[in-house]
């Protein structure tokens, strides 16, 4: 039986630096338009249990309140992008759409009356998301990116409590924590499964093509096909008469 070791290869292309770029760079727009022409997008925000505040669940994540707000926001998203796009290619699309809309949900049904904006809840669903998903694909590879992300932003963790520092949506962070490990839970990464390892293991093997395996009978007995009898071979086809004389040594 053939033996082939085939694992995942993470591969750089320009999106994993070109998605993050693109996506902070909008928000920055945005803040620009807000403070160039002086308009205030804020009431675009979230604000819990109230019919009009349902559109924040959807843009609430381009508005920041200040360049600080904005700035701490940009890099953490540069670089928790970047992770996600390199390492869960596949997944990408699904954690950033879903994740704005559910931990914005998740904002609006448990937030405090007041407008909660920012792209925060983003932030913590992707670093609830590389972090889990990594414990539990057990990758080794993956596992090392979830250990790079608590020494990154571990401290997040204490502002998804109330009380912790005045003026930050708390609420927003829990939902995006929340959604983040739930994502991690549900959706697949096919791509991390077991590496391939026998040739029989491949997602195309056809048994009935293999030639070890048609040594085995339906019942699974080793039952090896008989080999042909072997022919003798007549080299000498020749029809001349051949006479053949010995020459003996005579002794004198």
């Amino acid at each position: 039986m053939k033996r082939i070791i085939t694992e995942y290869q993470f591969k750089f292309t320009n999106s994993v630096i070109l998605l993050p770029f693109i996506f902070v760079l909008f928000l920055w727009v945005v803040f620009w338009i807000e403070t160039k022409f002086h308009i205030n997008f804020h009431h675009y925000g979230i604000y819990p249990r109230e019919n009009f505040g349902i559109k924040g669940i959807f843009l609430s994540w381009a508005l920041h309140g200040n360049l600080s707000h904005l700035i701490n926001n940009s890099l953490a998203l540069f670089v928790l992008l970047s992770f996600l796009r390199f390492f869960y290619r596949n997944q990408t699309l699904k954690i950033i759409v879903f994740g704005i809309v559910f931990s914005g949900l998740g904002t609006w049904l448990l937030g405090r009356s007041s407008y909660h904006i920012g792209a925060s809840g983003l932030i913590y669903v992707l670093v609830s998301f590389i972090f889990f998903k990594g414990i539990f694909t057990k990758y080794y590879r993956l596992m090392a990116v979830s250990f790079v992300v608590v020494l990154l932003y571990g401290g997040m963790f204490w502002y998804m409590f109330p009380n912790i520092e005045k003026g930050i949506s708390w609420e927003g962070h829990l939902s995006g924590f929340v959604t983040g490990l739930f994502f991690a839970l549900l959706i697949k990464t096919p791509q991390f499964g077991k590496p391939v390892i026998y040739e029989w293991e491949q997602p195309g093997f056809d048994p009935n093509q293999d030639s070890f395996m048609k040594n085995f009978d339906e019942k699974g007995n080793f039952n090896p096909t008989p080999k042909p009898e072997e022919t003798i071979k007549d080299y000498f086809t020749s029809s001349l008469k051949v006479i053949y004389d010995f020459i003996g040594i005579h002794k004198k």
